[in-house]
């Protein structure tokens, strides 16, 4: 399903991209630890090594553009991960100085043909247990084709938009926007996207986190 598949960067790209959400200091921050923004669930579709939770740690201090230190959470996930199986993880993947969580699940719930009720039941429970937690989070959507079925495809595309308002959470809609079908943004293949596809998705992503970010109370130490 080149399509769908399409829609699903390969972690080692997108994690450089994302290492962009250590760049979004707007102003100077008091001191004190890094703001941790984890991203949870498998980027890709397939690739090799442990997907799970990846964790990055913003600037403490500093002006923009400064980057803090990349880490990277517990490997708690597998290759193929769904949304059912980052609501399993949720609760131990997601550190407990985590302020915002990146929710970047269903890709292959679509690939898998899972039930849209089930996706957004899974999607919904792992929002509900981030809530509960007090960890703020971004849900990063998927776009599913019509041509695998334009009744699947309306009733996917719209579990995102829904859940970002029932939770009053930011939405980046399509994980792959601006960046799929475009061949200088993309590898060889056609599918996944190459160092500048990377970096326009952090680039996007940045200042959603950022809000996300400055919407949440800072954690005193």
């Amino acid at each position: 399903m080149s399509l769908t598949a399409q829609r699903f960067p390969s972690r080692r790209r997108i994690l450089l991209g994302l290492g962009l959400l250590t760049q979004i200091a707007a102003a100077p921050k008091p001191p004190g630890k890094p703001q941790i923004v984890t991203v949870l669930g498998e980027l890709d579709h397939g690739g090799p090594g442990p997907a799970g939770a990846r964790r990055h740690a913003g600037p403490a201090a500093g002006g923009a553009g400064q980057a803090g230190g990349l880490g990277r959470g517990p490997a708690a996930g597998v290759s193929g991960d769904t949304s059912g199986g980052g609501l399993a993880r949720v609760g131990f993947s997601v550190a407990a100085d985590t302020r915002v969580c990146v929710v970047a699940l269903g890709g292959n719930d679509l690939l898998q043909g899972v039930e849209p009720a089930q996706t957004r039941a899974n999607l919904r429970g792992v929002l509900q247990k981030l809530k509960s937690r007090g960890v703020g989070a971004v849900l990063v959507g998927v776009g599913a084709p019509p041509t695998i079925g334009a009744s699947y495809a309306r009733e996917f595309n719209a579990i995102y938009p829904s859940l970002a308002r029932e939770f009053g959470v930011p939405l980046y809609a399509n994980i792959l926007a601006g960046v799929g079908g475009n061949a200088a943004l993309l590898q060889r293949d056609g599918v996944h996207p190459n160092a500048a596809g990377a970096r326009k998705i952090g680039e996007a992503l940045a200042p959603i986190v950022a809000r996300a970010l400055k919407g949440r109370p800072r954690i005193r130490h």
